[in-house]
């Protein structure tokens, strides 16, 4: 018979259906074991909706210590046990309608979580917030389990909720740790693999829709939304050699080459159901393609979690996962670790700007604007209908730069492409009059995501170990690549999206036209130098009714070719580091779909091979030849030889390394017209060899050159005391160097 409240141990009757309702935002000060405050001994008090009856048994030897009542029909038991002690270990002994069962009570547990973590977190000053928040598997008193922690300052209450309690939010409610907004709680017996989310309500006691965890490290596959339990520090690396080479690298990495080849992974190929490939079989094809192809770098758009395939994975909503849509973390580390095996580093792209407003992403997170700005001027994208991040507020700080560390040390990411960031810069972007809020100084610079976007430069390379920054930064903001310390935003490099605009509208226009166009070719050299530039050719250029890059060249079938063969050669020979999306590197005809794979069977066709031929030459020139990389950053890195040949719409340079000796020639002839006798100044004397001729019968070309080998004759010109005569191909490309001696 159920007793009254009266009773049992003179439990609060209205605590009760508060706890019954799910109400209760103190759950650690009534649940568990407590000092009855009549002196009568010790209280316990459990709320388990599916027992019938429950016992309390010594969890050191099993004997049973005393039985509780069932004081509410919801399930509320109670009871007194008549011991000295204020605390001992215990369980709860559930007698269920058709088993038995021992438990853990996780309301007699203490807090899991590190006072002093809690204060720096609360401060903006973690570095590693993810190793205080989220799911961690942990032994608490000699107890296996999970402690869960979230930050959600404004709730009244949080729970865990997965199938582990039927969903059931009054069940594991969390205790709060009012002094930074953080909820946590142990639950003994979880193992990884657990699908849990956050049941929370409001400071108004609104319930929310329940929500994934912001720190959680793994995530059902779309459109499910549930994290997963998944102990980091499981895997077995084996990529140590690459680490130390990498760190060891870092203090002259602007000095190396890079070529990056860019990688949507759900598009890149796919099996023959038409799925995409995983990431076990991810690293058994793309990484020896890369690797053939002689790139130095994958770059991957975003594989954190995302709810939505359309967004390409720029909206994310779990930060702290790799998407399950390719495997589990595990398996992503795999991936990486192969890339590394192959010599073969791995950007990611990552987008800390903004957040969709998916209800069981940060949206509202606990019932108030937590991650977002509230006032839309400042925290709606107009763009792309998402949330921007309050970057002045320490707790997000924290989270951002926490994930930054994240991905480089829990994945050993190579280098953070960082998504977005003139939308970072100004409070304008994007916008118009009215629609903006300046700073306190009155001006349209985002002073809180500057600091956040140094602070975040300064704990990468200080922390990375030889880990790089890339900004896609589309405006003309000064030192985006130069040091914190002397004003400059921190990162290594910046993409150069001002080149990448100005050749591609050079190279479609048609010939005939282009030498009206000449400083298409030559402007970009007046600001190579201010930064660390990436000249990227990147999946933008694919999209949004851009067609492809050889869609975009102009001619018939053999001049669109030729135009794109010489464009790479362009690419590869001027200052800066290289970006190629995928597909580029055999001459894509479509446009990108992010639902289909690239057009392998294009391979069939001589042509395509070609440029896929070419640009794996390029790679191993580029890689091969100091003057071609080492000073991509340096004045001294780059000469005209002869820019005013507009007329002929021809440009001639040189590219010298740290040893001036160390040079290489490139002239490029961008009308089909072939130009014989064509003499240009050189330093020295000697054989110049031909490295590359965009118009070799290899790559697709008519087979105009010169026979592979040039003499410099002692005939001064343009300035200098040799000169070559040459046979410059149509729409062609030649790059020579020195032979030796």
């Amino acid at each position: 018979m159920k007793r009254t409240i009266e009773q049992t141990a003179s439990a609060d009757a209205a605590t009760i259906a508060a706890v019954v309702r799910g109400d209760h935002g103190d759950p650690f000060a009534f649940l568990g074991l407590h000092v009855d405050p009549t002196g009568a001994g010790l209280l316990v008090r459990t709320l388990q909706p599916t027992a019938e009856h429950v016992a309390v048994i010594d969890a050191e030897d099993g004997a049973v210590v005393g039985t509780l009542d069932k004081v509410h029909d919801a399930g509320f038991f109670a009871g007194r046990l008549d011991r000295r002690a204020s605390r001992f270990p215990y369980r709860l002994r559930l007698e269920l309608a058709s088993a038995q069962r021992d438990i853990d009570d996780p309301y007699r547990f203490p807090s899991a979580l590190n006072d002093a973590e809690l204060r720096r977190f609360a401060a903006g000053d973690h570095l590693r917030a993810h190793e205080l928040l989220g799911a961690r598997r942990v032994e608490l008193e000699g107890v296996e389990g999970v402690v869960f922690a979230v930050w959600a300052a404004n709730a009244s209450r949080v729970s865990v909720v997965g199938p582990f309690n039927d969903w059931d939010g009054r069940r594991h409610a969390m205790r709060l740790h009012p002094s930074c907004g953080v909820w946590e709680i142990f639950i003994p017996g979880l193992q990884d693999g657990e699908l849990y989310k956050y049941e929370i309500r409001s400071a108004a006691g609104e319930l929310l829709p329940l929500k994934a965890d912001p720190y959680g490290t793994r995530a059902e596959r779309p459109p499910a939304t549930a994290s997963i339990v998944c102990s980091p520090g499981s895997f077995a690396w084996d990529d140590q050699d690459w680490m130390a080479r990498r760190a060891q690298a870092s203090a002259n990495a602007r000095q190396r080459p890079m070529a990056i080849y860019e990688v949507h992974l759900g598009s890149w190929k796919r099996g023959a159901d038409r799925r995409p490939l995983d990431y076990h079989a991810l690293a058994a094809e793309l990484v020896p393609y890369v690797r053939d192809m002689g790139f130095t770098h994958i770059e991957l758009l975003p594989i954190a979690e995302h709810p939505f395939d359309g967004s390409w994975g720029y909206q994310p909503v779990g930060m702290f996962a790799p998407t399950s849509r390719f495997g589990t973390p595990d398996d992503f580390r795999c991936f990486v670790q192969t890339c590394h095996q192959a010599g073969i580093g791995v950007l990611i792209d990552w987008v800390p700007a903004h957040f969709p407003s998916d209800p069981h992403g940060l949206a509202r997170f606990d019932g108030s604007h937590l991650y977002e700005h509230a006032d839309p001027r400042r925290g709606l994208h107009p763009d792309w209908n998402t949330l921007i991040y309050n970057f002045g507020r320490r707790e997000v700080a924290a989270f951002l730069i926490s994930n930054a560390l994240y991905w480089i040390e829990a994945f050993h990411i190579d280098g953070l492409r960082v998504d977005a960031v003139a939308s970072m810069l100004y409070l304008d972007y994007s916008r118009r009059d009215g629609e903006w809020l300046p700073n306190a100084h009155g001006g349209r610079e985002n002073l809180e995501a500057l600091a956040l976007l140094r602070r975040l430069n300064e704990v990468v390379y200080a922390e990375g170990a030889g880990a790089i920054t890339i900004a896609e930064e589309s405006t003309a903001w000064p030192m985006v690549s130069r040091p914190t310390s002397l004003g400059g935003l921190g990162f290594g490099y910046k993409w150069n999206m001002g080149w990448m605009h100005d050749t591609l509208d050079y190279m479609s226009k048609d010939p005939v036209h282009r030498c009206h166009h000449h400083d298409g070719l030559t402007f970009g050299l007046l600001y190579a130098f201010h930064e660390n530039f990436v000249l990227p050719l990147s999946h933008d250029e694919v999209v949004h009714g851009k067609g492809s890059l050889l869609g975009r060249m102009p001619g018939d079938r053999w001049q669109k070719f030729a135009n794109l063969r010489l464009y790479y050669a362009f690419l590869y020979t001027q200052p800066g580091k290289k970006l190629l999306f995928m597909g580029g590197e055999f001459a894509q005809t479509a446009e990108w779909d992010h639902d289909r794979a690239l057009d392998w069977h294009l391979l069939d066709d001589p042509d395509h091979r070609g440029v896929r031929r070419l640009v794996t030459d390029l790679n191993r020139l580029y890689r091969g030849t100091a003057a071609l990389h080492e000073l991509d950053g340096e004045a001294e890195g780059f000469e005209w030889i002869d820019c005013h040949d507009a007329e002929q719409s021809v440009i001639s340079y040189v590219r010298r390394g740290q040893r001036r000796a160390d040079h290489a020639v490139v002239v490029c002839n961008f009308t089909p017209v072939v130009r014989h006798g064509y003499r240009i100044g050189v330093p020295y004397g000697g054989h110049y060899r031909e490295r590359i001729n965009t118009d070799a019968c290899d790559y697709g070309g008519s087979g105009v050159g010169n026979g592979g080998l040039v003499k410099a004759e002692p005939v001064s010109w343009h300035g200098r005391p040799y000169s070559l005569v040459l046979t410059l191909p149509p729409l062609g490309a030649l790059a020579l160097t020195p032979e030796p001696g």
